[in-house]
C-alpha cells in the first residue's frame, strides 16, 4: 500500500494585518453581498477578483427558483472579468458571506464548481490565484486554488 500525503497551509489573519490591496479586495467582496439575489437561501455571497493589471471585477450570487440555473459569486466575478479583460490573468479572489443579518464568523469556502472553474483559470494562465476567505473571526488566506482542490482534474487527463 502507498500513501499520498496532502498538506495545506492556511494563514489566518485579521483585516488589519492584510496589505492595502488585499484589504481593498476583501472590503469589495463584503460590499458585493448587498447585490446578491438570494430570495430562497437568504445566503448572500460576494466576490472580488483582482487581475494582473490591478483591476478588480466583482460578483454576487444570483439564485433562481430552478436552483441549477443560479450562479455563485465567484463565477459571476470571474466571468465578468473574462468577458471584459480576457488577456489579464486573475491573481487573487476574496469571498465573503452574509446571512441572518451578519457576516459569518468562520469564512465560507468556494463550492466545488467554483473551485473547478478557478482551477481552470490557474491552468490556463499558468499562475496561482490567491484565495482570501473573509470571516469576522479571521480571514483565511490560501496561496492557490489548487490547494483547495488537491486531487485536480485539469484537462491534462484528456490529452
Amino acid at each position: 500500500m502507498k500513501e499520498i500525503q496532502i498538506n495545506l497551509t492556511v494563514r489566518v489573519v485579521s483585516l488589519d494585518e492584510l496589505t492595502a490591496d488585499d484589504r481593498e479586495l476583501v472590503l469589495k467582496a463584503k460590499d458585493m453581498t448587498a447585490n446578491s439575489y438570494s430570495p430562497y437561501s437568504h445566503f448572500k455571497v460576494g466576490a472580488a477578483l483582482r487581475l494582473a493589471d490591478g483591476s478588480i471585477y466583482c460578483g454576487s450570487n444570483q439564485e433562481n427558483a430552478s436552483f441549477p440555473v443560479g450562479l455563485c459569486a465567484e463565477r459571476t466575478a470571474f466571468c465578468f472579468a473574462q468577458a471584459n479583460a480576457p488577456e489579464q490573468a486573475p491573481v487573487a479572489i476574496a469571498i465573503a458571506a452574509f446571512t441572518g443579518g451578519a457576516f459569518l464568523g468562520k469564512p465560507v469556502s468556494p463550492c466545488g464548481a467554483c473551485r473547478q472553474a478557478l482551477l481552470e483559470a490557474e491552468t490556463r494562465y499558468g499562475r496561482p490565484i490567491r484565495v482570501l476567505l473573509y470571516g469576522e473571526d479571521g480571514i483565511y488566506i490560501v496561496d492557490s486554488v489548487r490547494d483547495l482542490l488537491p486531487l485536480t482534474f485539469d484537462g491534462s487527463e484528456m490529452e
